[in-house]
């Protein structure tokens, strides 16, 4: 409940951001539009190349995309990267090709997407990130919609926090992928709270898994055989943390072993429920995607988004789950 009256609240802060700089005319059309306005809308397409079409996650953030597309009377091209950068790049390629109205980007490679932002602006095809931002000093996008992630790994912080309190000499892992922006905040968060709640717990490793499964168990295998009193990890995603956990319930330590995700996907809900995660800092993809359609319709009306818009991100435990 604490979740939703946050996001309601963020909503209504953007929607209060958009209209304060618009006519009375074009703040009348702002969450409803009027069945002219739809009408004039109508035809417009919108690309959007994810870089993992499979992962629940962008699959929530799609369907809240949809949702608010459809609204609006706008279509949208939806791709899969599938994880490679070649791949996006030519998708982008292929928008521009078929003249879409816009384009939306979950970049794979925060830095090599430039280029291809690049070649839409020169276009004069607007562009929008959604989760993760471009860290490229080439091209320019409208606006990047994404978690709070800075305050999404403090969330991450506290639980751990929580679940080692009373322990001796606590220690704590992070299974990371640090290529990503999205990921870089969630880790810079998580450290900095630590410091501030927790500052006996040690960070002890910080390893990249690449925010899958498998990769994950294995470097959770390794962790735990050169930290064998390890009391924590932190999973940067919840493939990182399942695959921890795989690996402590495999080595004997389920209980011992505190570990904390991101995301709360149902099958993280599901052993968080079970008790063998303790819990996880939880985004709202949905409320991503339909804030990035959102921000698109008010460029599209001449309103100019803000350059950054942050959906807070809350937690999940045990408790939550009952």
């Amino acid at each position: 409940m604490y979740a939703r009256k946050r996001i309601a609240l963020a909503l209504a802060l953007i929607m209060l951001g958009g209209c304060s700089s618009q006519s009375s005319n074009s703040a009348s059309s702002g969450s409803q539009a009027s069945p002219e306005a739809t009408a004039a809308a109508g035809g417009k397409v919108i690309g959007v190349s994810i870089q993992d079409r499979e992962a629940q996650f962008y699959q929530s953030m799609e369907s809240g995309m949809r949702e608010e597309a459809k609204h609006y009377g706008y279509s949208l091209r939806v791709v899969d990267a599938n994880r490679d950068n070649s791949k996006q790049q030519s998708q982008v390629e292929d928008f521009i090709s078929q003249k879409v109205d816009a384009i939306v980007l979950t970049p794979y490679d925060s830095t090599a997407i430039g280029s291809a932002i690049v070649e839409a602006n020169n276009a004069k095809i607007p562009v929008f990130t959604a989760d993760i931002a471009s860290a490229s000093k080439q091209g320019a996008v409208v606006a990047h919609i994404a978690s709070n992630n800075v305050q999404g790994g403090m969330e991450a912080g506290k639980l751990m926090c929580r679940a080692l309190k009373g322990k001796s000499n606590p220690t704590v892992a992070i299974i990371d992928e640090p290529e990503i922006t999205s990921v870089q905040d969630r880790v810079k968060g998580f450290k900095e709270q630590l410091a501030k709640d927790c500052p006996e717990v040690k960070v002890v490793a910080d390893i990249t898994a690449g925010g899958q499964r498998t990769k994950a168990s294995s470097v959770a295998d390794d962790l735990l055989q050169r930290n064998p009193h390890l009391s924590g990890i932190f999973g940067i995603n919840d493939d990182s943390a399942l695959g921890a956990m795989k690996s402590v319930q495999a080595a004997g330590k389920a209980g011992k072993v505190a570990i904390v995700g991101y995301d709360a996907t149902a099958e993280a809900r599901a052993a968080i429920k079970a008790g063998t995660m303790y819990g996880d800092a939880i985004q709202h993809p949905d409320q991503i995607g339909k804030l990035t359609i959102g921000a698109i319709h008010g460029y599209f009306d001449g309103v100019h988004p803000e350059k950054a818009i942050a959906v807070p991100v809350g937690t999940f435990t045990q408790a939550d789950a009952q």
